[in-house]
């Protein structure tokens, strides 16, 4: 029996490693999204045998009833949010990054909230922000007692409230990744500002900002991205109610609790096409200011 050549053998060794992730791939991730797309055509309420064929129907209903997409104004505060926590994640993250007392004493703390499971973090907050709470019982504490509202009821500053509690939870992963970036900017180019007589600023400016770059755009995509398809802190806390709802838990009532299994696939298509196309207009954004 001849030898295979070493080609040969590479291109064995590289599809059996691949086998499995592969299988795993497709299974997990392609297929459900062509059952997606194929459920977005019928009419099935999820658990009739029979999945009536409607063609574009369910896109024809999303797109001239304007209801289906008001629930996306909730997400500006949660896109608002979004800049607030990449804004706070690199301040910290900056300061970190040279010498400071208890450094990895505050690293530990800020990272901290985003180990913490989500339904753990809604249930902590939805006392935090009851009436009479413990919001409630720190602002009587410092006299400001009389600012105490209704926190998550009022439809004025709830979507304010949940979007806080998201920018807590969600900064410390904005943090470490925006850290470990800086940490890998060689100790010779600061000895070299320091010679130059540059401060924190000039090097932050002309040092750390121009290196994590491609750093800040990974997370400003992710950010923006997580804004528009929010789900557990809301759906946890208020189950989208006193104006809360975004997007993705208007997809999940209508699956669930309206039987509208179809018209839910096609609202998720949708939340799918939107989330793609922000995400190339970014990187095309991005690409074009490089080249300037």
């Amino acid at each position: 029996m001849s030898r295979l050549k070493y080609s040969t053998q590479r291109r064995i060794l590289i599809f059996a490693f691949l086998i499995i992730p592969i299988t795993l791939l497709v299974t997990f991730s392609y297929l459900p999204l062509a059952n997606l797309f194929y459920y977005s055509t019928t009419s099935w309420n999820g658990l009739s045998k029979v999945k009536e064929f409607i063609g574009v129907d369910n896109y024809v209903r999303l797109f001239t009833d304007p209801k289906y997409f008001e629930v996306f104004k909730v997400s500006l505060y949660y896109l608002v949010g979004s800049f607030i926590q990449l804004g706070v994640a690199l301040y910290f993250a900056t300061v970190l990054s040279f010498k400071v007392k208890a450094k990895n004493f505050f690293k530990g703390a800020i990272f901290f909230p985003y180990l913490i499971n989500g339904v753990a973090i809604a249930l902590i907050f939805r006392v935090f922000f009851q009436s009479g709470g413990t919001l409630d019982s720190v602002l009587e504490l410092i006299g400001l007692g009389n600012l105490s509202q209704q926190w998550l009821l009022d439809t004025k500053i709830n979507n304010i409230a949940l979007a806080g509690v998201s920018v807590w939870r969600y900064m410390g992963f904005n943090f470490i990744i925006f850290l470990g970036a800086m940490q890998s900017i060689g100790s010779e180019i600061y000895e070299a500002a320091d010679i130059d007589g540059a401060n924190k600023w000039q090097k932050f400016r002309y040092i750390i900002l121009p290196s994590i770059r491609r750093i800040i755009e990974l997370n400003l995509i992710l950010s923006i991205s997580g804004a528009i398809a929010v789900f557990d802190i809301p759906y946890i806390m208020l189950h989208g109610s006193n104006g809360t709802g975004t997007f993705v838990i208007q997809t999940v009532n209508m699956a669930f609790e309206t039987g509208k299994l179809g018209l839910a696939s096609s609202m998720a298509v949708v939340l799918l096409f939107i989330v793609v196309f922000v995400t190339i207009i970014q990187r095309v954004y991005f690409a074009i200011k490089k080249e300037d």
